[in-house]
């Protein structure tokens, strides 16, 4: 299963180095995509979100200074505004997403990730 999974990871992040670490210490080693200095496209942002079931309003992180500069607090925004807006900002991307074939997770807490492997691993 390992080669199946992906983390979108910011190393800067320390939930995101403790999902990590989480792994590691289970036996499992993640694709790691480094997701501010490779961001996802609108396509794969798209898929990412069928896969964790959420709108993309429930992606940003709304304490980011970029979201109120860019106003996406506006409830006229549509889906496709706001993913463009998370692909030309990543830094608005909730943290960490750990992602397998058929579904993802934002990885905190720890629990989630956990949840999601015993799915994935019926």
């Amino acid at each position: 299963m390992a080669d199946t999974l992906r983390i979108y990871h910011n190393p800067r992040c320390s939930k995101s180095r403790g999902l990590l670490q989480h792994l590691h210490e289970q036996g499992l080693s993640p694709e790691v995509r480094l997701y501010l200095e490779q961001p996802p496209t609108i396509e794969e942002l798209q898929a990412l979100l069928a896969k964790l079931g959420l709108p993309a309003r429930e992606l940003l992180r709304r304490d980011e200074s970029q979201y109120r500069e860019l106003g996406l607090d506006d409830p006229s925004l549509g889906e496709m505004a706001l993913i463009q807006a998370m692909v030309d900002n990543p830094r608005l991307i909730q943290r960490p997403i750990l992602e397998c074939i058929d579904m993802a997770v934002i990885g905190r807490p720890l629990a989630a990730a956990d949840a999601m492997l015993a799915r994935q691993s019926r």
